[in-house]
């Protein structure tokens, strides 16, 4: 028997380590190339496996390892249990706009529950090519305590691995494949980290999923940087550091009040890192990575959709240079029961618009989507938590 059919027919040890509560089993996809050929070894695999096993997992967007012809067959089901163990179990979907829009509720191997959305938009005059936006949580729950957010109400549960975040997309991604969304088959173009949690409070884990989802295949899912999209609500020092790395995704930072007395009330991070820190910070970043920040500011009734507040959000975003950096991405506030937060008064909003627009500020408002299936972060979590299966 040669040496490669001899490794090949050997069992696979288990080499991963076993999950403890509140720590997700390692995943394949929390591996970089290196590791992938290191652990393939480890387990009596040549090392060009490795290859194989991204090739299926990425490129070919195929989940079940007994089907992968390019290993022997002795092999499949030792891979399988080896390098991809579960790591999330749907508990529920809800779709909206004829299917065009589906929230994934998830339980993760804990328990904890989070939420994903895909969201399909026709492109203008091709209707037969849509484009997919993936929004991914990265915390199970968030500690940031923003009071109208239904995550940040619920406190933080733990971190996400990077595994667990990329599998979102990746889930998103074999439904497109395989035309189980609306609108037949397709692909991801951009994903933005926007669901539950702070993704720059998970640094490590959300960094190491971006270079996985950006990683050109058989490494990874090839998606451009410039298709992804961080958001914040302003931890300053990562923000510099996100600057660093050297891959340019958008910055979205979630400022949602121009003055540091509101600010503090509904984003109670602004009291370690006021509104002109959080902004310098976000306009070294255009600089250093030559990308348009965007400034989140969800409108909110009779508290930060004040005619004033429009012209102060001016003000403070043009001390930082011309328009160039910046683009203001107005969201109505998707409420959530038994909040006394709700969204802007049609007149208030467009108040808001036209005082941003007569600054010279770029402003859009949000198409919102979903508020017929708890389309706000947490809010499908919170009902599945008190759920009986």
């Amino acid at each position: 028997m040669s040496e490669r059919a001899a490794s090949d027919s050997t069992r696979l040890p288990l080499v991963f380590d076993a999950p403890r509560r509140g720590k997700p089993p390692t995943h394949w996809t929390d591996l970089d190339p290196a590791a992938r050929k290191e652990a393939v070894r480890r387990a009596g695999l040549p090392a060009y496996r490795a290859d194989q096993i991204s090739r299926q997992w990425f490129d070919r967007l195929n989940d079940d390892p007994t089907t992968w012809t390019d290993l022997p067959a002795a092999q499949r089901e030792a891979v399988a249990e080896t390098f991809f163990p579960s790591l999330l179990d749907t508990v529920h979907d809800l779709s909206a706009d004829h299917g065009h829009t589906v929230k994934t509720l998830w339980r993760l191997h804990d328990g904890a529950l989070v939420e994903s959305v895909l969201m399909r938009y026709p492109r203008q005059g091709e209707d037969q090519h849509m484009r997919t936006t993936i929004c991914v949580s990265s915390q199970a729950g968030c500690g940031m305590a923003c009071p109208f957010c239904a995550t940040g109400q619920g406190g933080l549960q733990r971190n996400m691995s990077t595994a667990e975040i990329v599998e979102q997309v990746l889930a998103g991604a074999r439904a497109l494949h395989r035309g189980e969304i609306a609108g037949g088959p397709g692909r991801v173009n951009n994903i933005v980290f926007m669901g539950m949690g702070e993704p720059l409070a998970n640094y490590n884990a959300v960094v190491g999923a971006v270079r996985q989802l950006i990683a050109p295949g058989p490494h990874g899912l090839g998606i451009s940087a410039r298709g992804i999209t961080v958001s914040t609500v302003g931890l300053v020092p990562r923000i510099r550091q996100l600057a660093d790395e050297g891959i340019p995704v958008t910055l979205a930072l979630s400022l949602h009040a121009p003055d540091d007395e509101l600010r503090d009330e509904i984003v109670p991070v602004n009291t370690r890192w006021k509104v002109a820190e959080a902004v310098d910070a976000a306009w070294q970043y255009a600089r250093a990575t030559k990308r348009r920040v965007s400034i989140e500011y969800a409108l909110i009734k009779d508290v930060n959709d004040q005619a004033h507040r429009a012209d102060l959000l001016a003000k403070v975003l043009k001390r930082r240079g011309d328009w160039g950096w910046v683009h203001v991405n107005l969201i109505p506030l998707n409420p959530t029961p038994g909040s006394r937060w709700t969204a802007s008064r049609p007149a208030d909003e467009r108040e808001f618009v036209r005082r941003l627009e007569a600054a010279g500020v770029p402003v859009t408002v949000r198409d919102t989507r979903g508020r017929e299936i708890d389309g706000a972060c947490g809010q499908l979590a919170a009902t599945g938590s008190n759920r009986k299966d």
